[in-house]
């Protein structure tokens, strides 16, 4: 359990939040959630410990073991594969007790070997190697020393540590954001088996949704938690901010653009699939478009001045670096109106083709022709990188774009969400957000007619990434996307096609699907194995989880009575707690407040205090039966 009492965050003299109370019971994984800057990170700071309460407490029971990702990667030359056995900090020092004993020899010795055996040592190497696997890495890499990835890389070694750490706490702060889309695929499923508390601070609304049990919202200087999935948040938030006119205009426009393409491909058996995901996504426009009207972030897509037919053909192109070949004999044609998703494995090529479709990388073989008139976007990372450190927004804007006015230049930024006197901040200064939505904002008054973005969504928050989407909805050139945020693909795409094996060619299936068929390859080896030794690796694990089961079965069954107690007691706490949120919604009407009302709002400060009385009753319960269930647990493993 991990409790907040009356907690409170400042920062250079401003409140992020204060008079938080609220509970994270053991088990629940709990999204949090808020615009950039609001405290989200500090939060995480706080329960690590690396930044001290203003005012208020953190409480969670002692022994908990605590699990995070290192934000620095030294360059070190320690194999990938041992680098992440290191977050195993317990396995690290059984071994180093194990090799002092080794000198003794004896008692000693056979009792170090006894402990490490019963750490996992014969598993260790498998588990880190199926993590490292499960994230993208290909086996050859395992060997490979620390300094020679680069950096977006190094994070997902981070990554494999934490998770590689036994913790009953695992707090996650974007883990998602160097991730392509198989290795979020992964890391969600991961996370939807792991057994101890979850936070997790992300602006993915899927993976928010297939992990999350419970969304804490850090907004208006205080913390709200919320029982249920991302989608369940928006759901209750919609509810509040559902008579704000704003809403049903920008619904209209996605229903709109969506029901055109259900309309448009039901009958084809090629995107029957789609228009049913489609279908799907309308039905939930009305919950995600209400919890997010206050965004301060609006934007559109001017028409292009042309819309040349065919836009860009590559054809029998194979790309290449030197004498490697990535890609043999694409065919390929983009056409006016065309909105693509790009799917495949990291390292496959996807990144290569976009180049290709730019212009950056010139075909080894085959032609690559282009329209007169094309007018590309192109958005990668290393457009963020790029951005000259030393200028600021407006300066370069105008820079770009010496057509503009001052004025006219501050208020085309501050759609992006430059105001005042943000657009005169140096570049360096600015967030990976910012920066981020600088680079679209520079790409996007190009007006170009072939857009490629190259996972767009890294760093942006939610209501920006939901901006993007609903510009996207409006933009009437042609579209080819790369992203790991699978709403923003829903959203926009009408077509999937596949990287793999050096080709390209159309998935006839939508999202769902290939998660289906990416798990199905994994299980007949048929991703990652790109050389000799992953099989047996994956063997090993098999036989790793087999045995595992076996003895996590027993163990569930002696502790099932306890659990089942905890759960019930939980459950209690839950609707106790989602009864006085309610109560509390009902508090916050300002019309609640009028002198003709004041017997009913005494009668539901009453009640809520009431409420409030029996809800900490039940966590007092609460925390007695797990700790009735910790010491038989203790005793278990003794």
């Amino acid at each position: 359990m991990l409790s907040f009492q009356q907690l409170a965050c400042r920062r250079d003299g401003t409140v992020l939040f204060e008079d938080v109370n609220l509970v994270i019971h053991a088990g629940q994984k709990a999204g949090v959630v808020g615009k950039n800057g609001c405290g989200k990170s500090s939060l995480f700071q706080m329960v690590l410990g690396h930044l001290d309460c203003d005012d208020g407490s953190i409480g969670y029971p002692q022994g908990t073991r605590l699990s995070h990702v290192a934000q620095d990667t030294p360059a070190v030359e320690r194999a990938a594969l041992d680098y992440v056995i290191d977050g195993h900090k317990t396995y690290r020092e059984l071994e180093s007790n194990a090799h002092n004993a080794e000198i003794k020899g004896g008692v000693e010795y056979a009792q170090a070997l006894a402990a490490l055996e019963d750490a996992g040592a014969y598993q260790i190497n498998s588990q880190a190697a199926a993590l490292l696997n499960g994230l993208g890495f290909n086996t050859h890499q395992h060997a490979l020393s620390v300094s020679s990835f680069s950096g977006g890389w190094r994070m997902r070694l981070n990554l494999a540590q934490a998770l590689m750490c036994p913790s009953d706490l695992l707090l996650l702060d974007e883990p998602t954001n160097h991730l392509d889309l198989d290795a979020v695929l992964w890391l969600e499923q991961w996370l939807r088996s792991f057994a101890g508390t979850l936070l997790l601070i992300s602006h993915d609304r899927e993976f928010l949704d297939r992990v999350c049990t419970h969304v804490a919202h850090v907004e208006r200087k205080t913390i709200t938690l919320y029982r249920g999935n991302y989608s369940a948040f928006e759901k209750l938030r919609a509810a509040q901010l559902a008579n704000q006119q704003a809403l049903y205009e920008r619904q209209q426009k996605q229903r709109q653009h969506m029901q055109s393409f259900v309309d448009r491909f039901r009958a084809q058996a090629t995107k029957a699939r789609q228009a049913q995901s489609r279908l799907k996504m309308l039905e939930r426009l009305e919950e995600i478009g209400p919890a997010h009207v206050d965004s301060e972030f609006r934007f559109s897509f001017e028409p292009p001045d042309s819309l040349p037919n065919p836009l860009l053909t590559l054809d029998k192109v194979e790309l290449a670096y030197g004498d490697v070949s990535v890609l043999k004999n694409i065919s390929f044609s983009i056409q006016q109106g065309d909105r693509i998703g790009l799917l495949g494995a990291n390292g496959v090529g996807k990144s290569t083709f976009v180049k290709a479709l730019v212009g950056d990388l010139e075909p080894k073989q085959g032609l690559r022709q282009s329209s007169r008139n094309l007018v590309v976007g192109y958005f990668a990372q290393h457009q963020v990188d790029d951005l000259p450190s030393d200028s600021n927004p407006l300066a370069l804007l105008l820079k770009r774009y010496p057509e503009l006015s001052e004025s006219e230049g501050r208020n085309y930024l501050g759609g992006y969400g430059f105001h005042g006197d943000v657009v005169f901040q140096t570049i360096h200064t600015l967030s990976g957000g910012e920066r981020a939505r600088l680079a679209l904002a520079l790409i996007i008054r190009r007006r170009p007619n072939l857009l490629l973005l190259d996972e767009p969504t890294n760093h942006l928050d939610i209501d920006m990434r939901l901006a993007l989407t609903d510009a996207l909805q409006g933009f009437t050139g042609a579209l080819v996307v790369i992203s790991h945020d699978r709403s923003l693909l829903r959203a926009s795409v009408d077509s999937l096609w596949l990287v793999a094996n050096q080709a390209i060619q159309p998935f006839d299936d939508d999202l769902d699907g290939y998660a289906k068929w990416l798990s199905s390859q994994r299980d007949t080896g048929g991703i990652g194995r790109r050389d000799k030794g992953h099989e047996d690796v994956r063997q090993d694990s098999a036989q790793d989880r087999k045995a595992r089961k076996q003895a996590e079965a027993e163990k569930r069954k002696q502790l099932a009575p306890l659990r089942r107690a905890v759960e019930k007691q939980s459950n209690t706490a839950g609707k106790l707690s989602d009864e006085l949120t309610e109560i509390r919604n009902r508090l916050g009407a300002n019309d609640l407040y009028i002198e003709s009302r004041k017997a009913e709002l005494n009668e539901l400060l009453q009640v809520e205090a009431a409420v409030a009385a029996r809800l900490s009753d039940a966590e007092d319960e609460l925390l007695l039966k797990m700790e009735a269930l910790e010491e038989a647990e203790k005793a278990i493993a003794s």
